[in-house]
């Protein structure tokens, strides 16, 4: 009986991930189990009227939403539904509602148990974000260099929104998989996020500083061999140690003697630190990563 409302079961079970596919059927199951009951003590107390279909809504819906089981309210009155056209309630029927429940909710699960894999689109995002910050670190070496440049800063604009792409579609990508897994593309997109950020606010300070001062070049060359750099891997440890070594020669350097050169060695410091929170973001994602692994192994 009520063939027809196990596909609508399954239509409202499928989501767009599998995580969230499961907790939508287990909502919807305990949604439908808690208004059979509901439905049944009614129906035996008041009779197959509307005012106990009226009295259903008025205790469900409390219930549901004090569960967090609210989205199966349809799944509910579907059950309930069936109970008032039927006029009767027995072994039989109540099995066979059960039987539509769990026939609906099985057949989403399969549906959605089959994802397309989704990590070629991710290794391609990830290939673009890399040659976009290569690109914008060679610029500001440019800059630093030469003091100009007629770089109309688009890799900026299209790195916000590749970021915001890849981020969604890793959720997305996490959502799929079940079982204890690292989420690398998530969270490896997210240090690029806040990586990003950071250049954000790096290319004022680069495009303020005089480049007929020494240490711009000398910044200029550090940056390009990190634009050179820049992959999945974790080398932030190697430029970590270079950029401190750097940092310790400029203040061991002769003080300013001028508002201009305090102004500038201001400036240097500040970048440098804001490299070095660069360096450090990628550094402690590959530090995070090496102890998931030992733990996965111990």
């Amino acid at each position: 009986m009520f063939a027809s409302s196990a596909g609508i079961i399954t239509i409202l079970c499928i989501q767009v991930t599998v995580k969230q596919s499961f907790q939508t059927a287990w909502n919807r199951i305990l949604a439908s189990l808690l208004g059979l009951g509901i439905g049944v003590c009614l129906f035996s107390l008041m009779g197959y009227t509307p005012i106990a279909i009226l009295l259903f809504i008025l205790l469900f819906l409390p219930l549901a939403v004090r569960f967090g089981i609210q989205e199966g309210f349809v799944n509910s009155m579907v059950v309930l539904m069936h109970l008032y056209s039927s006029k009767r309630i027995d072994g039989i029927l109540l099995l066979n509602e059960v039987a539509l429940l769990v026939i609906g909710v099985g057949v989403a699960l399969l549906v959605n148990l089959y994802m397309p894999s989704l990590d070629k689109e991710l290794k391609g995002m990830q290939v673009k974000v890399e040659k976009l910050f290569s690109k914008i670190l060679r610029e500001f070496c440019y800059y630093l260099r030469h003091g100009e440049s007629d770089w109309d800063g688009k890799e900026l604009i299209e790195t916000t929104g590749v970021l915001e792409t890849a981020i969604r579609l890793a959720s997305r990508d996490v959502g799929n998989r079940l079982g204890r897994r690292h989420d690398s593309y998530y969270e490896y997109f997210v240090m690029r996020q806040k990586q990003f950020e950071l250049l954000e606010r790096m290319m004022p300070i680069v495009s303020s500083l005089d480049n007929q001062v020494a240490e711009s070049h000398r910044i200029a060359d550090f940056l390009e061999r990190i634009s050179a750099s820049v992959h999945p891997g974790n080398t932030a440890y190697r430029f970590i140690d270079q950029l401190r070594v750097m940092q310790e020669e400029i203040k061991a350097a002769d003080l300013p003697r001028t508002r201009e050169e305090f102004e500038t060695r201001a400036s240097l410091f500040y970048l440098l630190g804001e490299i070095e929170s660069y360096l450090f973001i990628k550094h402690e994602l590959g530090k995070n990563r090496d102890e998931k692994a030992q733990v996965a192994k111990s």
